[in-house]
């Protein structure tokens, strides 16, 4: 489903050059649920984002269900992003001023979907999420777990190969996480393939697999020390 190879990204100003992703290396099977971590400033983010064809890379090769995308224009891009990846925000980046099912229409109009289907789509996605019966109600009136289940419903109405979860619940209590994570585990057991970003290692641990970030780099715990004392400085473990 997701192959990148070698890959590579740099930011250049005039004076230097800042590695993001160094001879990265990652492959998630159709079916997987893969959380990925690592400590700050790691890589995940510039990851997930390459992996959305959100943004472009500087070297080596993405794979993306089964097509390879560095020499893809910004149309294509535009439309395998639409047609085949699912984005699941921290926060939630719901439209204020639209409701619950406008919310959840907005990429499908881009496809020139006809009414009936979008309507169709919308409400079996609300219906899974448990949100039928707020279609008519706007973000404010709902609470950040709801939220996130409009966003998760707004990614599953367009029924995409590869869901991208960025810190899902960061920004939930520990009930309403809870909630969100069954969710989609739920979604997982039904197919979906789901690669999560998370520093919450109890959020990981629910994850069919772990992949860690370091330095820009996917490590292997048992063999690379530099993740042990980078993750072990975030987590307080370390003090200088």
């Amino acid at each position: 489903m997701l192959k990148m190879t070698h890959l590579s990204k740099v930011y250049r100003t005039e004076v230097v050059e800042t590695y993001a992703l160094r001879d990265f290396n990652i492959d998630v099977k159709e079916g997987e649920f893969v959380a990925v971590t690592g400590p700050s400033g790691s890589g995940k983010t510039t990851f997930l984002t390459i992996a959305g064809l959100l943004e472009t890379f500087t070297g080596g090769e993405y794979h993306l269900d089964g097509v390879e995308v560095s020499h893809l224009d910004d149309n294509a891009r535009s439309r395998i992003r639409n047609e085949k990846i699912g984005f699941i925000f921290q926060a939630f980046n719901l439209i204020p001023d639209l409701n619950v099912f406008d919310n959840v229409e907005v990429p499908l109009r881009y496809r020139g979907m006809k009414a009936p289907e979008r309507k169709q789509r919308i409400m079996d996605a609300l219906e899974r999420v448990g949100l039928a019966s707020r279609a008519k109600h706007y973000p404010a009136e709902l609470s950040g777990g709801q939220q996130q289940r409009v966003a998760i419903a707004r990614a599953l109405a367009g029924s995409p190969r590869l869901l991208l979860a960025d810190e899902p619940t960061g920004n939930l209590d520990t009930q309403m996480a809870r909630g969100v994570l069954e969710l989609l585990e739920e979604i997982h057991r039904e197919g979906a393939t789901i690669v999560m970003v998370t520093h919450d290692p109890e959020l990981a641990a629910r994850a069919q697999r772990n992949v860690h970030i370091i330095d820009g780099q996917v490590v292997d715990l048992a063999e690379d020390p530099r993740f042990h004392t980078a993750y072990a400085a975030a987590a307080g473990q370390v003090r200088g």
